[in-house]
C-alpha cells in the first residue's frame, strides 16, 4: 500500500494553501525583529515614497489649485502609488510555488516595522537617560513624529515617544500583518502604499488640506481594525487588563484621530501614566508622570503584543487544521 506524503509528514499540513498565509506572516514577522530595516536607497516603501512625490508634483503642474483640483489631483496620485504596490504585490503572487513563498516572506517583511520602531523608541529613551534633552528631541523629530519639538520638555518627549510607539505598533506592525491575513500580499501592499500616501499628505496645512484628501480617508478606514486590534492585544498583555480597558474605553475618542486614540489609549492605561500632546489632546490612564521608565516598559508591551500576534497566528493554522480533520 502505498504511503501518502501528507500522513506520513505531520508537519506538512502546515505547508498546504489555507496555512500558507500564516507561515508567511510568521517569517516575515521573525525576520523583520532579527534583520531590521534595509537602506532607505534600498528599501521598497523609500522607492514609494519617492514615486509618490513625482506623481504629486506632476500632477500638481497640471491641475488648477483649487480645493476640487487639489482633490483630483490627490485622488489621482493615490491610485498610482495604489496601482503600483498592488501590482508588484499581484507580480509575486504569480510566480512559482517555492519561489513565490520566498518572495512573499521578503515582500511582507518590508511592509514590517517593528524593529525599526523599536530601535527609534530605544534611541530616545537612551538620549533621555544621558540627560540630552536637546538630541531627544532631534531624534523624536527625525524618526517618530512630525509636530515641532524643539520646545518640548523632556516629560513631553518621553509622552511622545510612547504615544509613537503606540500608534505605529498599529501602523508598522498589526496593521500590515491583519491585511496580509485577510486578503494577501496586495492587501498588505496596498495598506502600507495608503499609510505611507497619508503620512506625506496627510496633513490640514494649506498645500495638503485638500490634496491629502483622499489618502487620509482610506488610511483611516484600513485602520479601523487594526488600531483597536492592538488596543485590546494591549488590554490583554498589560497586567491590569481592567484598568487598560476601561482607560482605552473612556479616553480613545479624546484623539482628533478616529484610530490613533485607541492603542495609545491602551498603553496610557497600561503604563498607569497620561499621554498627551500640547493643545491636542490628554489621554488620562494614571498620575505617574512620563519618564524613560514608561519608555522601557512600553517597548517590553510591544513585545509582548508582537509575540500575542505570533501565537494567534498559530492558534489560527491549528483551528484550521482540526476544522479540516487534522
Amino acid at each position: 500500500m502505498k504511503t501518502n506524503s501528507r500522513i506520513s509528514r505531520p508537519w506538512a499540513g502546515f505547508l498546504l494553501p489555507h496555512n500558507q498565509r500564516a507561515a508567511v506572516a510568521l517569517a516575515a514577522l521573525l525576520l523583520d525583529q532579527l534583520l531590521g530595516e534595509l537602506p532607505n536607497r534600498l528599501h521598497p516603501v523609500a522607492w514609494l515614497g519617492r514615486f509618490a512625490h513625482t506623481l504629486e508634483t506632476r500632477l500638481r503642474a497640471r491641475l488648477p489649485s483649487s480645493p476640487v483640483g487639489d482633490i483630483a489631483a490627490g485622488a489621482v496620485a493615490l491610485l498610482g502609488v495604489l496601482g503600483v504596490s498592488v501590482g508588484a504585490a499581484r507580480g509575486i503572487e504569480r510566480l512559482p510555488p517555492p519561489l513565490r513563498t520566498i518572495a512573499e516572506i521578503a515582500a511582507l517583511k518590508q511592509a514590517l516595522a517593528a524593529r525599526a520602531l523599536d530601535q527609534a523608541v530605544a534611541a530616545v529613551e537612551n538620549a533621555l537617560l544621558d540627560d540630552d534633552l536637546p538630541r531627544a528631541r532631534h531624534l523624536l523629530g527625525w524618526h517618530l513624529v512630525s509636530r515641532e519639538t524643539d520646545t518640548l520638555t523632556a516629560t513631553e518627549v518621553a509622552m511622545a515617544t510612547v504615544e509613537s510607539l503606540a500608534e505605529n505598533l498599529s501602523d508598522g506592525v498589526l496593521a500590515p500583518l491583519t491585511w496580509y491575513l485577510l486578503g494577501g500580499l496586495p492587501a498588505a501592499w496596498g495598506y502600507r502604499a495608503a499609510n505611507t500616501a497619508d503620512a506625506m499628505w496627510g496633513y490640514r496645512t494649506p498645500r495638503y488640506e485638500w490634496f491629502g484628501k483622499p489618502a487620509a480617508r482610506l488610511d483611516d478606514l484600513l485602520n479601523l481594525l487594526p488600531s483597536r486590534l492592538t488596543a485590546l492585544l494591549l488590554v490583554l498583555v498589560s497586567g491590569r487588563p481592567r484598568h487598560t480597558w476601561r482607560t482605552w474605553r473612556r479616553e480613545a475618542r479624546h484623539t482628533p484621530s478616529p484610530n490613533a486614540g485607541h492603542p495609545m489609549a491602551a498603553m496610557a492605561g497600561a503604563l498607569r501614566t497620561t499621554l498627551s500632546k500640547r493643545g491636542a489632546y490628554t489621554l488620562h490612564g494614571g498620575d505617574t508622570p512620563c519618564d524613560t521608565g514608561h519608555i522601557r516598559r512600553a517597548r517590553m508591551l510591544a513585545g509582548r503584543v508582537r509575540g500575542a500576534a505570533m501565537v494567534l497566528i498559530l492558534l489560527s493554522v491549528v483551528v484550521k487544521r482540526l476544522k479540516n480533520g487534522g
